[in-house]
Parts: C-alpha cells; structure tokens; sequence
C-alpha cells in the first residue's frame, strides 16, 4: 500500500472537489505557448469528471504579490484547458467569494470549473487562516496536483489538506513514486549524476545523495572544485576555491557512507565560452592555467556510460557541461542518451529533474525515454536535498 493516499481512496461522486494543479505556463499574445504542465493534470481532471465530481481548479499564475493584475488572470488558461481537455471549462474570476461561490453553486456534476489566480490573495503565500477557511468552504474534498509547489506552505498547498479529505492526483501520484523509486527504496546499484555551476548551490543535494546512492557521478563546474579539493588545477575554470573544504568533507563522508564519487578523467577545454571556439581535449591532470573546463571529455563520458551498464537506478540533476553552447554540449548529450538506451531496454529506472535538466535532456532528445522527467524545479530540488515538503507531508497516510 503507497503511503500517501490517492484518487483510489476518494469516493468523488456528486462532491465538490477542490483541485490544485500547476497552471503556472507561459502565455504569449493571449495564448498559451507550452502546454506541458496543462496535459500532466488532465488525468486528475478527466477521472474526477467521469466520476461525476464538481471539480474545481485552484491554481497561481506568474507573481503578482497579492495584488489583482489583470496580466496575470487566469482566464486565457482556461480556454487551453479547455482545448486539452476537450469539455468545457468554465472560469470563476476570484478563488473565494461571489464570484466563486456563484459559480461553483451553477456547476452540475462533473463540470469543469478554474478559480482566479489564488496569489491574487496576499493571504496566499502567507498560508493565512482566514483565507483557507474562506476557501475551503467552497468544496467537500481537496486533491494535491501540483508536485511543483509542494516545497510551499500556502493556503491552496497546505491550509487546505488541513481542514477538508485530502488525498494525491494522478500527476502527483506518479511524481511521488518515481522519486521513492530513485530515492526512498532504490534498485541497486544507485547511482546520480550531478552537474550544474556551484556547488554552493547543491551542498544539500550531494550531502543527502552520498547517503543514498552507491555512485554519485559529479560533472559540471561544480566538478572544478572537487578537482582542486583533490590538488588538480582547473586553470580559469569556474570553480569555488573558498569550498575546497566543503568538497573534501563531502568526498570523506561519501567514502565512510559506502558512495564512491566520480569525477571526469579528462576534459574539454578553451580560452571562452562561446559557439565553435577553438577546444582541445585534455588529461584532467594537464589543464592550461589561461584555458578553462567547459565539458568532461571523451574518457568521461566512457567512464560514466560503462559505470551506467551496471547500475540499476539513475537520479539525473544538472548537466555535464556548458550544453547549451556547442561543442560543450556533447557529454550530456552522449550520457543522456546512454541512459536513455538503457532505460529503454528495461535496464535501468532513470528519474531526472530540477533547474537545467530538463532543457538538457530535451536538447539531447532523450526525454521520452528516461522513466520520469520532474518539471518541479525547486520542489524536485528540496526533495532530493532530504526535506520534508508541507504539500506532501499532509498526503501521508
């Protein structure tokens, strides 16, 4: 039995079901321009519709601090909802109140209904009693699919699991159980690879993993750091020498947790990060004092896919190099799609998410075939750093 309750333990027939979904998207000209986020909730949406639920949709859109904005309604979502979905979804032009409660009162059994921006509301984001007590009056049962604002205690996130049924949507559903795939119970060998700029950025993450994983692969600029907490020098590479320190105590904890640390073997070089500059591909132990680490090179990338062959379990976070400006893209390209070929072969559960990820592994084509890419971004990030999130710890059984 999953420890969060779901859609299977809501008997939604005939109720009022508040749903918060992530209808965050970008809108250009009045339409919506990526309905990535609108297509994860529709399987929520469409099985509480045929359950015969009133569902209702809470959602944020852009910041606009508690203050109604015109630019930043609802309204145009609506209508793509709507396209996706193919019923009709009707609009409410505040999330509490009047309007609301007149809306939702004309609703007939398994309509479709979006409330107004909930940041509309500076109570909001204050996780304000008043507000959550006004909101939760407006239905009899609150569903959680937005994995992606699980990392904050709002009123639509938090203050409404703690006063009506609670259960998980589908999207978060699968969000969850791919995440306690790769992290809670893995399949071993584990392994994650952790790429990006700063270290700084990520200290939570590598300190969490390396008592979760078996392999943590480290690529990126962060792996410019370990480097020099090993005594190589990275030349004009972006690094953070005042967290040598911190580096080494991670590779001393890893080692006594049992998790080998990877890091690149040799690597692409140049005097700038621009397109098609001259690079040559060098020993990590022979890096140009005037030339920077822009990509692991070739020995890298076969090192990683050969420890890859043998894993069973990927958590992917951050790309290798500076991918989105060619040459520097190969190794996340190439180890992105090894692991991929392998995820696709039944070999290997491979989860990725958070900042750059997905980007990288668009740009390497191999989204499709990883067994899940998380658009949670900072909520996929406090997950894999080990803390507790206020909008899933109130789905738990």
């Amino acid at each position: 039995m999953s420890r969060f309750r779901t859609l299977d333990d809501l008997n939604a027939a005939g109720r009022r079901v508040l749903v918060r979904v992530d209808l965050n998207v970008p809108v250009r000209d009045g339409r919506v321009s990526d309905h990535t986020r609108i297509d994860r909730v529709l399987p929520t949406i469409r099985e509480l519709s045929d359950k015969g639920a009133k569902v209702i949709l809470l959602a944020h859109f852009g910041r606009p601090k508690g203050e109604r904005k015109p630019e930043l309604s609802l309204e145009p979502v609506a209508a793509a909802v709507s396209e996706r979905l193919g019923r009709p979804v009707a609009f409410a032009a505040d999330c509490v109140g009047e309007p609301a409660e007149k809306a939702i009162a004309a609703m007939n059994d398994s309509d479709v209904l979006l409330l107004e921006n909930t940041r509309f509301h500076a109570g909001e984001e204050k996780n304000d009693s008043d507000l959550a007590d006004r909101m939760a009056a407006l239905g009899d049962a609150f569903v959680a699919d937005a994995f992606s604002c699980a990392h904050r205690a709002h009123v639509s996130t938090e203050g409404l699991a703690r006063r009506l049924e609670t259960v998980a949507g589908r999207c978060m559903e699968a969000e969850l159980t791919a995440l306690e795939s790769a992290l809670g119970d893995p399949e071993r060998p584990a392994a994650a690879l952790v790429g990006g700029a700063k270290v700084s950025t990520k200290l939570d993450v590598l300190e969490n993993l390396s008592g979760s994983v078996d392999l943590l692969i480290i690529g990126g600029a962060m792996a410019n750091t370990f480097l020099l907490a090993r005594g190589f020098e990275v030349g004009r590479s972006l690094a953070e020498p005042d967290l040598v320190a911190t580096a080494q105590r991670i590779m001393f904890a890893a080692e006594n947790r049992g998790c080998e640390i990877l890091l690149p073997l040799d690597a692409v070089v140049a005097d700038k990060l621009a397109a098609d500059v001259d690079s040559d591909i060098v020993d990590i132990a022979a890096v140009p004092a005037d030339r920077m680490i822009l990509d692991v090179g070739p020995k890298s990338i076969a090192q990683t896919v050969a420890r890859l062959e043998n894993c069973r379990t990927l958590m992917w976070n951050g790309p290798m190099g500076a991918f989105e400006t060619p040459p520097f893209d190969r190794a996340t390209v190439e180890i992105a799609r090894a692991a991929a070929r392998l995820t696709k072969a039944g070999k290997l559960n491979s989860v990725a998410g958070g900042g750059d990820t997905v980007a990288a592994l668009n740009h390497a084509d191999a989204t499709a075939d990883f067994s899940y890419v998380s658009t949670a971004g900072g909520a996929f990030l406090e997950w894999i750093e080990g803390k507790v999130l206020p909008g899933v710890a109130v789905l738990q059984r």
